[in-house]
């Protein structure tokens, strides 16, 4: 699984820090991914976030 922020959709509101923090990072005013590939463990965390995002800027590819 694969996951992206689309940046021009996160408004950097952090509910996907709060969800799944080993997986996004905040800079400046909006959020990024810390990895490329989600680890196994953390696939349910990750669609959780986007699932929860409000703006819908968390973009994840199935492998």
């Amino acid at each position: 699984m694969k996951v992206e922020i689309i940046d021009e959709l996160c408004t950097g509101c952090g509910l996907c820090i709060d969800t799944c923090a080993d997986l996004f990072d905040m800079e400046e005013s909006t959020v990024t991914v810390k990895v490329e590939i989600v680890p196994p463990e953390q696939e349910g965390c990750c669609r959780e976030a986007a699932e929860n995002c409000p703006m819908e800027a968390i973009k994840i590819e199935e492998n």
